[in-house]
């Protein structure tokens, strides 16, 4: 096996690469050889599994790494020497210092080393009493080494076992190994015992031992009793362990300092400041924070054994009231510690330095849609934390835009103005329970309310009023839940021009899903992430949302199907959003994603509200597509002469794909490759609406066109595309360029085209958009 390294961008070096018109040998000094590498033989006595595994894991100790070879030559060496010359001109000083090398000459290379470090890893590995040699290969100026190693069986393990003592802290590793992750027949792997003695210390600190360490436990490996590389493991404390590590502590007391001051400053404790409650001091200069309140959030109490775990929950707890900025708990041993044989004491000092109380953001915006609206717009925050010195954050936001659609044809000219004031009260609670109930994480209670106003010119005023109560908590690492029982949005229509009224005339479709204006229901939301963990090599991510509305409303309104006066909507909902990473080398990520979405209207309505319908295209969806240019189905809504086309191409029913490819090119900049595929359908009977268009001016039928049928397949558009993207510490600034492969609203037999440089459907889409699509 030849070891390379490939160390830089590969565009580079074909642009520069070229400039080495000359061999590199005449540059090498007399008397040096130019080491190129080296290839590593194993062979294997007895049954061994896993040998590509240990394979690669002993050749990336061979060390030193040869120089970097590119098509068979070695530009970076070549443009070291070069500037090596008393007047290398600036040329190659600076394709030295950009991409030179140092050469790597034989006379530096330790084949012995190297023997040592191979068989030491596959000791650490069980495989004991392996062998290695090295032999060099001289080739004129250059020389490599080969090495040949021998692979014993693995020693595997028949017995662990904890060594007898008195002590009660050996009562305590007794209950945590029956635990353990080894068992019987698994190979002598050194990295697993170090694992093992972290749970060990970690299992320890959760049962009072505050001055434990990993580094106390010593194990011993016995293969003196058996023939057949067998080993039995005992596990015991060091002979001189310090007293204070081997006994368990409670905690003594418990002071918390709501306002403390990160710059140090001493709070002066006084009866007027001191606040106990359930055994916990409170000791504030000023009422910042409810005490009562404030210790619902600690999950340890006076007298209970230290445990590390609880310690670092109850920490993150209270740094996720969103009231501080700093939290810190600290723990000091009494002076009790030493006289009690049977364990210690600790004091705990809660240390909460509180963020700023009121804030007023200004955010300046500038907007480009792929529908082609593009304008400035401004947004106003408000911020109040702790409001009823409860942890309670109330916002409030203000927001204006202007947006002008600069496409031609038919939907040029259109213009709109949008505004918007949202209130938001967040309690880190759930209302009525208490957060001792939620273990991991704190619940928060989202209590919101605003009015939106839409002006679109040409068509239409729209105006609505939204509030909602739920409740959002994490499970725990990946779970994360979002509950909104009660969730209402009336919206109504007016100041409808001609045109847009011929529009709703035109569509019956359309006009059921604009009358809809109370939409009234419930709201859940589950989500599992494990993309943030980055030391998983194969994490998944998985949502699902669930939307009903309706319901309630029909209870009490008496059959007329309204609500003071206007038609609410009746409808189920969900949508689901699976996707699978697979990470390699250095930053290299391969998503694949699935997304499905329905809706089913029923009772009440006959279509969805035009705000709960599904689209398709755009940034984050079919990239190759403008945003809501798909479909429903193989409808195509650009033969029709007006502004339909931005209205029509929504559906009940949505279908997803993607898979991209995502790569480093240079420091924050990265690169991506990627394949788009999906679209939205019509599902249900819509038989009374077909009636009403029977006298329409479609010249393409809406719900023959886009009903979802089982050669659905037909109807899927596709893009390829690639992008480049900015990202500086997640906030991520993004460009994709795609093109369609399969344009699903043009004939049958003409759907197919060549992304780029086909004259089929459509052409190049630029899509910019802030955050990674999925």
């Amino acid at each position: 096996m030849k070891i390379t390294h490939i160390k830089y961008p590969f565009v580079l070096f074909l642009i520069i690469g070229i400039l080495q018109a000359c061999s590199i040998k005449k540059y090498i000094p007399e008397g040096e050889k130019l080491y190129t590498g080296a290839e590593l033989k194993l062979d294997t006595t007895g049954k061994v599994n896993g040998l590509k595994e240990i394979e690669k894991e002993l050749t990336a100790l061979i060390q030193p790494n040869p120089n970097t070879t590119f098509l068979g030559m070695k530009p970076a060496l070549f443009y070291h020497y070069k500037a090596q010359r008393e007047r290398p001109g600036f040329i190659y000083k600076f394709l030295n210092k950009s991409f030179g090398e140092e050469p790597v000459y034989f006379s530096k290379i330790n084949p012995e080393q190297v023997e040592e470090l191979l068989l030491n890893r596959l000791d650490n590995n069980g495989f004991f009493y392996s062998k290695s040699n090295s032999e060099a290969v001289l080739e004129g100026k250059y020389a490599s080494i080969n090495y040949s190693v021998t692979v014993q069986s693995p020693y595997t393990l028949e017995n662990y076992q904890l060594d007898n003592d008195s002590l009660p802290i050996y009562q305590e590793l007794q209950k945590i190994m029956k635990e353990t992750p080894l068992s019987k027949n698994d190979r002598f792997d050194l990295n697993l015992l170090k694992a093992e003695r972290e749970r060990l210390d970690h299992g320890l600190k959760q049962r009072g031992y505050y001055n434990s360490q990993a580094n106390l436990f010593i194990f011993e490996a016995d293969t003196n009793q058996y023939k057949n590389r067998k080993f039995d493991l005992f596990l015991r404390l060091k002979k001189e362990v310090p007293k204070k590590a081997s006994i368990p502590y409670t905690i003594d007391s418990i002071t918390v300092y709501p306002n403390y001051s990160i710059e140090g400053d001493t709070i002066p404790i006084s009866e007027q400041n001191r606040t106990a409650v359930n055994g916990t001091d409170f000791i504030q200069n000023e009422y910042y924070f409810r005490p009562k309140l404030l210790e619902t959030y600690l999950l340890f109490n006076e007298g209970d054994l230290y445990d590390a775990n609880t310690s670092k929950i109850t920490g993150d707890r209270l740094s996720s009231l969103g009231s501080y900025k700093y939290v810190n708990i600290q723990y000091t041993e009494l002076d009790t510690t030493m006289t009690n044989g049977d364990g210690g004491s600790l004091a705990a000092d809660i240390y909460l330095a509180p963020l700023t109380k009121r804030s007023l953001r200004a955010e300046v915006q500038a907007v480009t849609k792929s529908n082609g609206f593009t304008g400035p717009g401004i947004q106003l925050t408000y911020s109040n934390r702790n409001l009823f010195k409860g942890g309670e954050t109330f916002s409030l936001s203000t927001n204006f835009s202007y947006e002008s659609q600069l496409t031609s044809g038919n939907n040029s000219n259109l213009s709109s103005i949008a505004w918007g004031l949202k209130g938001d009260l967040i309690i880190p609670r759930s209302i009525p329970f208490s957060p001792k109930n939620f273990r991991y994480s704190v619940p928060k209670t989202k209590i919101s309310a605003g009015v939106d106003f839409l002006r679109r010119s040409q068509l239409f005023t729209l105006s609505s009023i939204n509030g909602s109560f739920g409740y959002t908590w994490k499970e725990n690492r990946y779970v994360y839940h979002q509950l909104d029982p009660i969730s209402i949005n009336y919206a109504r229509l007016t100041n409808v021009t001609e045109e847009f009224q011929t529009i709703l005339d035109d569509n019956p479709f359309l006009r059921r899903s604009f009358e809809q204006r109370f939409i009234a229901g419930l709201l859940y939301g589950f989500t599992y992430d494990e993309v943030s963990d980055l030391d998983k090599d194969y994490p998944i991510f998985f949502s699902t949302n669930m939307d009903i509305a309706g319901n309630l409303f029909s209870l009490i309104d008496g059959g007329s199907g309204t609500i003071i006066g206007s038609e609410y909507a009746q409808y189920a909902k969900v949508d689901a959003d699976f996707r699978f990473y697979l990470r390699w080398g250095k930053e290299q990520t391969l998503v694949s994603r699935v997304y499905a979405g329905w809706g089913v209207p029923y009772g009440n309505s006959e279509t969805l509200p035009f705000v709960k319908q599904f689209f398709s295209g755009g940034p984050y969806s079919v990239r190759a597509f403008d945003i809501r240019s798909l479909g429903p189905g193989n409808f195509n809504a650009e033969l029709e002469d007006s502004t339909t086309d931005y209205f029509d191409r929504s559906g009940n029913l949505k279908l997803e794909a993607n898979l991209e490819y995502r790569f480093p090119i240079y420091s924050y900049l990265k690169g991506a490759f990627f394949i788009d595929a999906g679209n939205v359908w019509l599902t249900g009977n819509y038989d009374d609406l077909e009636t009403d268009q029977q006298d329409s001016n479609f010249s393409n039928n809406l719900f023959t066109d886009g009903k979802f049928e089982s050669d659905w397949l037909k109807e899927v558009a596709a893009g390829f595309g690639f992008g480049a993207r900015v990202d500086i510490q997640n906030f991520v600034i993004r460009l994709d360029l795609a093109s369609p492969f399969r344009v699903p609203y043009q004939p049958e037999n003409d759907r197919w085209n060549i992304p780029f440089f086909g004259n089929n459907g459509n052409k190049m889409t630029l899509n910019f958009a802030i955050g990674y699509p999925f």
